[in-house]
């Protein structure tokens, strides 16, 4: 999933290049840039993709932020035993939307608001209470050391729920959608 095409222009300025080398660097003209950014035209996935991948990279680039310096480092976390309902319980009360799945002080996987939807198509309320996570939960999240470049989180990001942050083989954070806003500052 992308983001909103509308945002290309904030963050083209907010790194501070041109649409004349966004146009190059993505291998479209200058017109079609700003056609794109006015809301005139609307770009192909496969056009929208590349600006965005250009984005994320340059973005990455230009900001000297490392996953340590923005990850949260109280982790809510829940253990494979804990069932679904749990799950919902605490991140309803935490207004959270992912919390990672760990067996004594090892990351297992991850329980997601989308993971629990499509789990209850298949099993219904009834069973919310005896579901247990190990039956429902996706795969480990991406795990990167504290010292990784914010430029290698942005495409991360995108495709896992959340990252892991590690320091000396120990997780000590963890990063979402929203804590990467904290780069957009």
């Amino acid at each position: 999933m992308l983001p909103r095409v509308d945002s290309i222009k904030q963050i083209r300025l907010k790194i501070g290049i041109t649409q004349k080398k966004l146009a190059s660097l993505a291998g479209v003209s200058t017109s079609m840039i700003n056609q794109i950014e006015s809301g005139r035209s609307q770009p192909s996935y496969h056009t929208a993709k590349k600006i965005f991948d250009i984005l994320g990279d340059m973005e990455g680039k230009s900001s000297s932020y490392k996953a340590g310096d923005f990850c949260s480092k109280d982790i809510v976390k829940l253990k494979p035993t804990d069932t679904l309902h749990d799950a919902i319980k605490k991140m309803h009360n935490l207004s959270i939307s992912q919390i990672p799945i760990f067996e004594k002080n090892e990351p297992v996987g991850v329980i997601s608001e989308d993971g629990i939807v499509k789990h209850l198509a298949d099993i219904g309320e009834a069973e919310l209470k005896n579901s247990k996570l190990s039956d429902t939960m996706d795969s480990v999240p991406p795990i990167v050391d504290f010292d990784t470049p914010a430029n290698v989180l942005v495409p991360l990001i995108r495709y896992s729920k959340c990252i892991l942050v590690s320091k000396k083989s120990k997780i000590i954070g963890i990063i979402t959608a929203s804590d990467t806003l904290k780069l957009m500052e």
